[in-house]
Formats: C-alpha cells, sequence, structure tokens
C-alpha cells in the first residue's frame, strides 16, 4: 500500500489511484461528483482543528492529539483501511500548509 498527499485543488494524475479526501469540511469550488470518497471521520475533530490553525509549533502535539482521536474511532480508522487494500492511494486535503496537515498526520498515524 503506498499512501501520497495532495491538495484537494491540484488535478488527478494516473499515479494516484484512489483519491481519499480526508478532511472534515468539504472544500470551496469542488464539485461533489468530482470525488468518489469522502471519508470525514477520519478527519481531526472541529476543536482539534480550530486549535491546531496550522501554527508550526504546535505541530507535536496536533500529532499526539489527533492520533489519539483516530485511536478512538477504529471504526472510521477499518472504513478508511477499506478502501486503501492494496492500492495506491492519494489522501486529499485542503489547506494551503503543504506538509503539516492532517492528511500527512493520518500517513505517519497509518505507517506506523
Amino acid at each position: 500500500m503506498k499512501i501520497r498527499i495532495k491538495r484537494v485543488y491540484e488535478p488527478p494524475t494516473r499515479n494516484d489511484g484512489q483519491r481519499i479526501l480526508v478532511d472534515r469540511l468539504w472544500p470551496r469550488g469542488i464539485k461533489k461528483e468530482s470525488m468518489p470518497i469522502w471519508i470525514r471521520d477520519v478527519a481531526p475533530s472541529h476543536a482539534l482543528r480550530k486549535w491546531y490553525q496550522h501554527e508550526p509549533g504546535k505541530w507535536p502535539e496536533f500529532l499526539r492529539r489527533y492520533h489519539a482521536e483516530l485511536d478512538a474511532n477504529p471504526d472510521a480508522v477499518r472504513a478508511l483501511q477499506r478502501e486503501m487494500t492494496g492500492k495506491t492511494v492519494t489522501f486529499l486535503f485542503s489547506t494551503k500548509e503543504p506538509e503539516l496537515n492532517n492528511a500527512e498526520a493520518l500517513r505517519r498515524y497509518l505507517e506506523r
């Protein structure tokens, strides 16, 4: 299983495999019919998103808190893993932050 990370606004490529939106909120300007899979329950909670606000200094604590949320939500994690089985997948996110975002944190969680 290979996990790629990409902004939802970047065009699809053949290397993307299965594209999965992993944000809690639907991204502006994206048509729902263009996104076959949206698993919002694996996204950070609203409270955690508001607390983090993509401040780089909060990244280590964001990872800890987000991974704890994922540990507490095994059904959502299993639903995501069923979509990923034996495939290349691309986790899509909408923030402008290319590295310290929930898609990257989710990838780290699944790869540990």
